[in-house]
């Protein structure tokens, strides 16, 4: 058994010590523990009709296709047949995710900087302290566990291919790891597509490439038939309804000049302001210039030797973040779906830098000096965005417990069980009230994706709809909803770090006379 390196144990502490310490301050500041996402009580809500029923299913009794994530759905539910507290099992599963996430890192790191193999530990200890990466872990959501899955594939493709062949198992391998990927997030074709063309590229007979090319697209295919007739035998689509839904409603940001939205999405995800072109969000920011440094070190060396291979990895960050800037360039909620590029731009950033400032044996007084500065400099932006990250965590699990678990709750005790609920956030409501629900953000109800652009004919369709309660949600006050003599206000939450925020507290109305 291989001895475990110094640094590695290092990286583990970092990994405990850093989960802990946004578990500890949410707790602490909201004074209980939950999910900073109305999404993640979406995915708790599959994951228990899926241990209770055996099926996907939202509302009890009515299949859907409305799950982009159905491994982690999976994951999910066996805290469910095992009686673990699912609090409990989602976090586990996190931290996990976390712990995978920095070992694949670690993994990369060896395959793109084999000169600097020994310092694999400091990129998976930058990768433990970086807060978007923490968030993400503690976030009941999928993000972690894809990053994870993505760059365990790219580093598997990596080793692979550094010896210029790869077996037809490995190849079956890398096949049924991609078609998994798809199944935490419909984003991972990018890394399948990349995959493909770098095993095109590979050294030998082309009919042996083209052998081992069926094999890898043919696993892959085998492991997604089940999920795309699932879709498409409920929905009518392979991908299911909210993949369509989200690009529906945020259809008036794909307005914005295609050039604008990349370069906003790349400065983001790279640690920049989320809005504007100035701030920084993320210490990995200071890691630009290494990214762009090591970026071309990558790309001359897999020139040189025809191949794709040193490259890859960026193409694929740079890829994954392009596929939003065309479909879905938002950033909010800390950019959760562009989070798992960030691993890739800490490795190249990281190793940029070192070739850029370390690699002279005996520097100068002034290099010296350069080196002293940027180290501590990074290390202090690193702890101080931790702090910032732990609290915006802390923050974002307050509302979500002010605000969308206290309205589903209210609805618990105060509605009838047959109650028709209409709501853009379905999470906690399904989670906790176990109501009819229409789905005004058209996850389970894909009747209402044609609306979301048009804000007027939803909140019409709502009137006219036989839903008997509406859920308001903040940002979302269905004016005219609200307005209407025959509606009636029934509750508030009041909730005041919502009103902080200059948002409307989510309220429900009473639509018409309750059955």
């Amino acid at each position: 058994m291989p001895k475990i390196k110094r640094g590695h144990w290092l990286v583990f502490l970092a990994c405990l010590l850093g989960f802990g310490l946004f578990l500890l301050i949410s707790a602490a500041i909201g004074g209980k523990s939950g999910f900073p996402l109305d999404d993640a009580w979406i995915h708790q809500t599959y994951a228990r009709s899926l241990a209770r029923y055996g099926r996907f299913a939202y509302v009890p009794g009515v299949t859907s296709a409305g799950s982009t994530a159905p491994l982690w759905t999976i994951f999910l539910s066996v805290g469910y047949v095992l009686r673990i507290p699912y609090l409990f099992w989602t976090y586990l599963l996190g931290f996990v995710s976390l712990l995978w996430l920095v070992t694949a890192v670690m993994q990369m790191w060896r395959a793109v900087w084999p000169d600097l193999a020994d310092k694999d530990w400091l990129a998976g200890l930058t990768t433990a302290l970086t807060w978007p990466l923490l968030w993400a872990a503690a976030s009941g959501m999928e993000t972690l566990l894809f990053a994870a899955l993505a760059l365990q594939i790219t580093a598997l493709y990596l080793r692979m291919a550094a010896k210029g062949h790869i077996k037809l198992s490995g190849l079956a391998l890398l096949g049924v790891l991609s078609g998994l990927l798809i199944l935490i997030r419909p984003d991972g074709l990018v890394l399948l597509l990349l995959v493909a063309l770098g095993l095109l590229l590979l050294p030998g007979a082309i009919g042996e490439r083209i052998k081992g090319l069926l094999v890898y697209g043919g696993t892959a295919v085998l492991t997604l038939i089940p999920y795309f007739l699932f879709n498409y035998l409920t929905s009518g689509s392979v991908w299911p309804n909210t993949f369509y839904a989200k690009q529906t409603e945020y259809a008036a940001v794909l307005q914005q000049f295609i050039g604008t939205r990349i370069l906003q999405l790349f400065y983001f995800s790279l640690g920049g302001s989320d809005t504007g072109w100035q701030g920084i969000n993320a210490a990995h920011f200071l890691l630009l210039p290494g990214v762009i440094y090591g970026g071309w070190l990558a790309l001359r060396r897999d020139w040189r030797q025809k191949q794709l291979m040193a490259t890859l990895p960026l193409l694929w960050a740079g890829g994954h973040v392009m596929l939003y800037a065309w479909r879905l360039p938002v950033t909010f909620q800390h950019g959760r779906y562009l989070m798992a590029a960030i691993p890739v731009w800490l490795i190249y950033g990281l190793g940029g830098w070192i070739k850029l400032l370390f690699a002279r044996q005996s520097p100068g007084r002034v290099l010296w000096l350069a080196q002293r500065v940027a180290t501590i400099t990074f290390a202090l932006m690193l702890f101080f965005f931790l702090l910032q990250g732990a609290f915006a965590y802390a923050r974002d699990v307050a509302i979500v417990e002010g605000e969308m678990v206290t309205v589903a709750q209210w609805l618990a005790v105060n509605t009838p069980e047959d109650a028709l609920i209409a709501s853009h956030d379905i999470g906690a409501i399904g989670y906790f009230a176990e109501r009819p629900l229409l789905d005004l953000a058209g996850l389970i109800s894909p009747e209402i994706i044609p609306l979301l652009a048009d804000e007027a004919a939803l909140e019409q369709y709502v009137l006219q709809s036989e839903a008997d309660y509406l859920v308001t949600a903040p940002g979302w006050p269905y004016t005219a909803v609200a307005h209407d003599p025959d509606v009636i206000l029934v509750f508030t939450t009041n909730f005041t770090l919502t009103q902080a925020a200059g948002l409307n507290n989510m309220t429900v109305y009473r639509l018409k006379t309750v059955r």
